[in-house]
């Protein structure tokens, strides 16, 4: 691409790189300027204009927008994705629901090296998504890139996003109570997540803090997900809500996790039913590690041993002020 300044005489069929005001008209940069635009120019005293133009083997910014898009997401349905009609070299592609964000990052970043007129800039991967929400963007930075950059990029980027849509249709919310505890206080922060995720609270339970009322209460749950909240931390893997799941029939796979609110969750199965220990700051509606487990758990993406070890790298969220011992202690 030739880009730079040019006599009005030569802009014709040029795209306009910067927008000029006309008798107080504006015209915009990116237009291809036509011959009547070249005579209001001219009508306007304008000797010359800064220009762009393609050339050959050059392929137009929204035409690479689009092409990029497209091969992102090369099926917006299945992928749960929409994309936007190009506009000034971009694409947006937004949530067609609510689910958690699946992306091949090595391919994404291997894409941007390409050329840096060619971008795609995204959420973070395994972020939870509403309907309409931003995913990401594609942007060509300028007015035309080189064709073979761009299918180049289309070729890394092929089919390396998509949208995993909610798999849990309902859950159920079991609660322990303790003398003087916090009672089912979080219920409503809980059912506000698990709104945002499509599904229902099919039944909240309040028992007992007892291994063998909490196992029973375990044992009839009928949600697609079941999640239990202490009404005392839940300080080992042998404490009351881990042994109450096996003693219910499930299994531990995880206890604890480096994010931080969030230290104390732990996960596990119920037969083929995932099952979430929640630390005591899920009753704050603020962000912590409960959500980022919480979310890939209800849309079927694997939440592995190694997954939640990741989290500790940008796991450090903002602090609760409502929660019981701050990192900093309290002040005397």
């Amino acid at each position: 691409m030739k880009f730079g300044p040019v006599p009005i005489a030569q802009a014709e069929g040029a795209i306009l790189a910067h927008s000029i005001s006309l008798d107080g008209k504006r015209m915009r940069k990116g237009v291809v300027l036509s011959a009547a635009d070249i005579a209001a120019l001219r009508g306007a005293g304008v000797g010359d204009v800064t220009v762009a133009r393609l050339e050959p083997g050059d392929i137009h910014e929204d035409a690479a927008a689009a092409a990029l898009a497209r091969a992102l997401v090369p099926d917006p349905d299945a992928a749960g994705l929409r994309l936007s009609k190009p506009f000034t070299g971009r694409v947006n592609i937004t949530a067609d629901g609510p689910g958690v964000v699946v992306m091949d990052q090595d391919r994404l970043v291997a894409l941007n090296a390409i050329d840096p007129m060619i971008t795609l800039a995204t959420v973070p991967p395994f972020q939870q998504m509403t309907t309409g929400g931003m995913v990401g963007t594609v942007k060509i930075i300028s007015y035309g890139v080189a064709r073979a950059d761009v299918d180049r990029a289309c070729e890394l980027g092929a089919g390396a996003m998509r949208l995993a849509r909610p798999v849990c249709r309902s859950a159920s919310l079991i609660i322990t109570d303790i003398p003087g505890g916090p009672g089912d206080k979080g219920r409503k922060a809980i059912e506000a997540r698990i709104d945002m995720l499509g599904m229902s609270l099919c039944e909240c339970a309040l028992v007992p803090h007892r291994e063998a009322d909490l196992a029973a209460a375990i044992a009839a749950a009928t949600g697609d997900l079941v999640m239990v909240l202490t009404g005392s931390a839940t300080s080992d893997a042998y404490d009351v809500a881990p042994q109450a799941l096996r003693l219910a029939g499930g299994q531990v796979e995880r206890f604890g996790m480096p994010v931080d609110p969030g230290n104390l969750l732990f996960l596990g199965g119920l037969g083929e039913r995932p099952f979430i220990g929640l630390p005591g700051c899920a009753r704050s509606p603020a962000l912590n590690g409960a959500d980022w487990v919480l979310s890939r758990v209800a849309c079927g993406v694997s939440v592995s041993a190694a997954d939640i070890a990741a989290m500790g790298v940008g796991g450090l969220l903002k602090e609760i002020a409502t929660r019981p011992m701050p990192r900093a202690g309290r002040k005397a």
